[in-house]
């Protein structure tokens, strides 16, 4: 759902950029705040956890990211969804301005690190439409809204996406990202849900 459902969200594009922009900064401190231990074991539990309380069909294609820096880390949950039978891929950069596009990939297949260092699945591997997306994010807030780098690769990926069938965007996220309320502009993609060390919100 864009956020422009949402009767609070931010009027002024300018003022909401200014809050996005300050707020990355804040944010991406506080996420690099949390102890590598305290992070590896979030990993864990998320996988632990898995995504039964979103109602995903088993034969359902799921994709994640290969996280960088402080991210919340998906590969321990996105193997253990491989093992339960789903269908897992991974997002392709594409150009600025366009949304990503998604190659099948499970654990062990082949990795290209392209754009940014970002590994990929190989060329060769198929193309896929996943149906549930594991997103990274800065920050959320109780509304589904994300905070997410500026790119928009996830909105007009998230959006196409929904304009073909029905998707669920999970944010994957530790709990001290949640923030009370994350600016929101009309072409910013809400999640269904956000899923944390202590469990979906």
């Amino acid at each position: 759902m864009p956020c422009d459902t949402i009767p609070d969200m931010t009027d002024n594009p300018a003022d909401s950029a200014t809050r996005k922009k300050k707020l990355r900064a804040s944010c991406t401190t506080i996420r690099e705040a949390i102890p590598a231990r305290d992070r590896e074991r979030a990993a864990a539990r998320i996988a632990e956890i898995g995504i039964g309380f979103a109602a995903v069909s088993p034969g359902a294609t799921v994709s994640a990211y290969s996280a960088m820096g402080a991210e919340m880390a998906p590969s321990a949950l996105h193997a253990q969804l491989a093992r339960e039978g789903f269908g897992t891929c991974l997002p392709v950069v594409p150009p600025l301005g366009n949304p990503l596009v998604f190659r099948a990939w499970k654990p062990g297949d082949e990795l290209v690190a392209r754009v940014w260092g970002i590994l990929e699945p190989a060329d060769t591997a198929p193309p896929v439409e996943p149906d549930v997306l594991l997103v990274p994010l800065l920050a959320f807030d109780r509304r589904g809204v994300r905070l997410g780098y500026g790119g928009g690769y996830y909105d007009r990926t998230i959006e196409r996406l929904r304009r073909l069938k029905p998707v669920i965007a999970i944010g994957l996220a530790f709990a001290a990202q949640e923030l009370p309320e994350v600016p929101c502009d009309v072409h910013d993609q809400r999640l269904e849900w956000v899923l944390t060390e202590y469990g979906p919100i």
